[in-house]
């Protein structure tokens, strides 16, 4: 990953940060789970903090309406959109702390150094995530944020130093106080976890040290100090004392809404829901506020809300009923097991796909498949626990939104292997091991995807200018890694050609599907020309039957 060169904030920076600690929080969530003290709904923080960029990511993509927003405005929807999809205790602390970074930069003046910007965002946002929180606690994300600031403040006030290095620092210094905090909870300590929630901060600042440095994010399972993530979750010695949201015998309800208020009347409505219960957090600014608090008292705390100003898309999660639903789902037998959703662009793929126990949604070029038919799949398939496999660039983001919802909604634990085609999602079902634990069933299937090398050859449709070259209607097309890197007039040739580069790095094993117009035996001769040119690797065919493409081809 090459690191951006630039002396100024730019929108394509920020908008690469987004994709990357979305992502990053998206594949590090259920191990961030797992660090939970107690598995009530509130304690989803991975979840919720993923949840919460998400919702800030589709925020900035919708900004510009279909053009590319300025900075300003970008930056106005994300922490508005991190607001509005803020879910949870650390979901909402953290879009806190992404609206003040936000704020801080959009705010910055041409004569001002990146790297004091970078690290006065980082200040800010500590201090706005203190004064959001009712009774601030120790060993939390809030000591993680507060260390990472002040590293950050410190590094910037070398005169040489850059917004890469401000944040090297920061995430540097995240990951030392994260590995401090059992020390400082007991409650933690005993478990033997650190704290999710400044695990999940963590990887965002890790996100931001990638962006800009060009280097690869500590692993989410990377030693922290005496702890390792994920740690086995133990209760906590009998008779001890704890406090807020990490107490299993605290408050039965979470309630969360939206407000719209003035200012000037949110440190009453604070100090109301402070007595009536704990995990007390209020975010927000300009007339629109997300509140956060557990309570016994419901009633009372919308009440709250109602005098302060207008609460709108309350929620109200009972910690015991959920815990009781869950436990009985499980002793009744209802969602068992694992199963895999596929989207296959050809009947002869489809076949394949459903002989290897999946379940199959039809698709392909022209005709994706929407959010609603992927989510159909996943909820109708009767499984637990869903691995989904798009095959397909463009289909990946709506895979995602099917699996967010699908979690949402019908409390199913989804996760999508970002398969770009359909060979890589034959390579991923081939290693899927039921009898595996989902978090490794998914990295196995994840791993073989991405180490599986792809091409197509297709015919050009109109002119057009390739990586390649220029192209005319009827042109032999060969497709590496989803771009064009050969433009010929032979099928057999522009195939063999696109197979010679991709067993260029190596391989063991060509896998070959044949297209729904495959009239000379294209798949077979190129299997021959494997042979004969690559006799140490194993080639298999298959008759896809998919559109466009004559042939669609893998080497592992």
């Amino acid at each position: 990953m090459e690191a951006p060169r630039s002396g100024t904030i730019q929108l394509a920076v920020v908008l690469r940060f987004v994709d990357i600690a979305t992502d990053a929080l998206a594949e590090a969530r259920e191990e961030i789970d797992a660090l939970n003290v107690y598995p009530v709904p509130d304690g989803d923080t991975g979840t919720n903090m993923y949840l919460t960029v998400s919702a800030a990511r589709d925020a900035i993509r919708e900004a510009g309406g279909g053009d590319e927003p300025d900075l300003r405005t970008a930056l106005a929807a994300f922490s508005r959109g991190a607001l509005l999809g803020a879910r949870g205790n650390s979901g909402v602390i953290l879009s806190e702390m992404l609206g003040a970074v936000v704020r801080r930069i959009a705010d910055s003046r041409p004569d001002e150094r990146n790297a004091a910007v970078m690290a006065d965002a980082l200040r800010q946002a500590t201090d706005a995530s203190y004064a959001a929180v009712g009774t601030p606690v120790e060993g939390t994300i809030l000591t993680v944020s507060r260390a990472a600031s002040d590293a950050a403040v410190e590094r910037a006030r070398d005169p040489g130093a850059r917004a890469r290095d401000v944040f090297s620092a920061a995430a540097a210094a995240a990951r030392e106080a994260l590995a401090r905090t059992p020390d400082q909870l007991k409650v933690l300590r005993d478990a033997g976890v650190v704290d999710a929630g400044g695990r999940g901060l963590s990887v965002v600042l890790d996100a931001a040290e990638t962006v800009l440095t060009g280097r690869r994010p500590i692993p989410v399972t990377a030693p922290m100090g005496r702890h390792t993530i994920p740690i086995p979750v133990t209760a906590p010695v009998a008779g001890e004392e704890l406090s807020g949201d990490l107490t299993e015998d605290g408050p039965a309800y979470e309630v969360m809404y939206l407000l719209d208020s003035v200012d000037e009347r949110i440190p009453l409505l604070k100090k109301t829901l402070a007595g009536l219960g704990d995990s007390l957090v209020v975010v927000g600014r300009d007339g629109l506020w997300n509140v956060h608090v557990h309570v016994d008292d419901v009633g009372a705390a919308i009440e709250a809300g109602i005098e302060a100003g207008r609460p709108h898309r309350v929620r109200v999660t009972h910690f015991a009923e959920q815990v009781a639903e869950a436990r009985q789902r499980v002793e009744h037998g209802e969602r068992t097991g694992r199963l895999i959703v596929a989207v296959a662009a050809g009947p002869g793929l489809a076949a394949l796909f459903a002989e290897a126990g999946a379940v199959v949604v039809e698709g392909g070029p022209g005709r994706r498949p929407s959010t609603g038919q992927i989510l159909a799949a996943i909820t109708s398939c009767g499984a637990a626990e869903v691995v989904v496999l798009p095959n397909d660039a463009d289909s990946v983001r709506v895979a995602q939104i099917a699996a967010r919802t699908a979690e949402e909604d019908a409390g199913l634990r989804v996760a999508v292997v970002p398969t770009q085609a359909q060979v890589q999602g034959l390579a991923a079902l081939a290693v899927h091991e039921p009898g595996r634990s989902f978090d490794q069933d998914v990295l196995e299937m994840t791993a073989t995807a991405r180490h599986a090398r792809h091409g197509a050859v297709t015919i050009a449709a109109r002119q057009a200018i390739t990586m390649a070259g220029p192209c005319e209607p009827g042109d032999v097309l060969g497709v590496i890694a989803g771009d064009f890197a050969v433009v010929g007039d032979d099928l057999h040739r522009v195939a063999t050609e696109v197979l010679d580069r991709l067993l260029g790095g190596g391989g063991e094993l060509v896998t070959v599907v044949s297209g729904a117009d495959d009239t000379d035996d294209l798949a077979a001769r190129c299997a021959a020309w494997v042979e004969q040119h690559h006799p140490a690797v194993d080639v298999v065919v298959y008759d896809g039957g998919q559109e466009r493409y004559p042939l669609l081809m893998s080497v592992e």
